[in-house]
């Protein structure tokens, strides 16, 4: 449990929050590649920590990231014409580029000089791994590092994407919990005779029944780490069956992979009350999925599940996430189609912002108890001028892993991630 003030410090993320302030410490992945991918485009709304922006990419293929209100009457860049390198205001004609240089007023005479004086708030963008990533916080921006997910430019990242109303936090908890998956996706995480996790383009497939893993947990410079212990199918006397899921603050979690792809989770808050879930598969190219498939298979296609211009489920909690109670009936534990739409009936049942003053926790949650933990203590140290966990320039992602596989007892999880770190160091 946390006090209301804790669970404040931990779930507030706008300008003026300890949280916000330690996620500004970081590259923030602000939105798709894909969604600024034609030059000349649609301009593309951007929220995230509390802020509104826009994303154009222009004429001559350079992204603009800019504050969303124009400085003249603060009308919506949003709505303007993203044409001849700059992105114009529709309501009187100001026109900016990318770094934010007014290179036109319509409404003024040129002698004015006025045009000169302006500019729009611009950003620092880097695009990698899928995404556009954008420097929000103050000063010089630090040295961009590959995340987890992309360490090689040869390596395949599909990735869905989500608008959530709620918060970030319950998200994260419900990313870093191994627990649930026995439970609430145990129609799509099917128990079978196999040697390690695997999948096809119908279920992911684990050797294990155990539905009450053990819980270890170790605090690193980047999170913290912890594995799910469970009995095998095979050979229990002497093995076990462990998942090692790694949190990378503030925004990425790295759930353990099958044997044909990796998977990763990324959650940037929109602002308190609403976030921007994004669902990866990575890895060979030749094993992972496409952006398509992965879509298809985790029932997040826009246009069919989900808004192809807000990214808004067409499931929500009004009409119960298209739950199908027949098809409960006849053995599907949930009725929701999809693995992340079961997450969001939850992560959304429970309120805008969870109350954690007074959940009753048991030894399964051990790292939900972990992240609270560490992320709020990580708050009042940002709170207290110090630097956010997880900024050290010294801290390679890439050089982090999850790991899922059956084992001897005698070996120790905290090390056996290693084995599938992919980037060269």
């Amino acid at each position: 449990m946390l006090t209301p003030q804790e669970n404040e410090l931990l779930t507030h993320v706008v300008p003026g929050t300890a949280m916000g302030a330690l996620m500004r410490q970081h590259w923030t992945p602000v939105c798709l590649l894909e969604e600024v991918a034609e030059p000349d485009g649609t301009p593309v709304l951007v929220e995230a920590l509390g802020v509104r922006l826009v994303a154009f990419r222009d004429t001559d293929g350079r992204v603009g990231l800019l504050d969303e209100l124009c400085p003249h009457r603060r009308a919506s860049l949003v709505m303007g014409r993203n044409e001849d390198s700059g992105l114009r205001c529709l309501y009187h004609g100001w026109k900016f580029d990318v770094k934010g240089n007014t290179i036109a007023m319509s409404s003024e005479p040129p002698e004015s000089g006025l045009c000169t004086k302006v500019k729009q708030k611009a950003y620092e963008t880097v695009e990698c791994g899928g995404f556009l990533w954008a420097w929000l916080g103050v000063g010089e921006a630090p040295e961009f590092r590959r995340p987890a997910f992309a360490p090689h430019e040869d390596l395949r990242v599909s990735i869905l994407k989500i608008r959530i109303p709620c918060n970030w936090a319950q998200i994260v908890e419900g990313q870093i919990d191994s627990a649930h998956s026995s439970s609430l996706h145990s129609s799509d995480m099917v128990p079978a005779k196999v040697d390690s996790a695997a999948a096809d383009d119908k279920a992911w497939y684990r050797p294990s029944t155990d539905k009450s893993p053990r819980m270890q947990s170790a605090k690193t410079d980047y999170g913290f780490q912890y594995a799910a212990i469970r009995r095998p199918v095979k050979n229990a006397a002497t093995d076990n069956y462990v998942r090692v899921t790694q949190y990378i603050a503030p925004y990425t979690a790295l759930i353990p992979p099958n044997t044909s792809y990796n998977v990763a989770s990324v959650i940037v808050p929109a602002d308190n009350e609403n976030s921007n879930f994004y669902f990866i598969a990575w890895g060979d190219p030749e094993k992972t999925p496409d952006t398509n498939a992965w879509r298809a298979f985790n029932h997040a296609l826009p246009g069919k599940d989900v808004d192809p211009i807000t990214w808004a489920t067409v499931g929500t909690f009004d009409n119960r996430f298209r739950q199908d109670r027949e098809k409960m009936k006849a053995g599907n534990f949930t009725g929701i189609a999809g693995i992340p739409n079961q997450d969001i009936s939850m992560w959304v049942s429970m309120g805008a912002v969870v109350n954690r003053t007074d959940d009753i926790l048991g030894a399964s949650d051990l790292a939900i108890v972990e992240f609270r933990r560490v992320m709020v203590e990580a708050a009042k140290t940002v709170a207290a001028g110090g630097p956010a966990i997880g900024s050290d320039p010294a801290i390679l992602q890439t050089a982090i892993a999850s790991f899922q596989g059956v084992v001897p007892k005698e070996a120790d999880w905290r090390e056996l991630w290693h084995v599938n770190v992919l980037a060269d160091h």
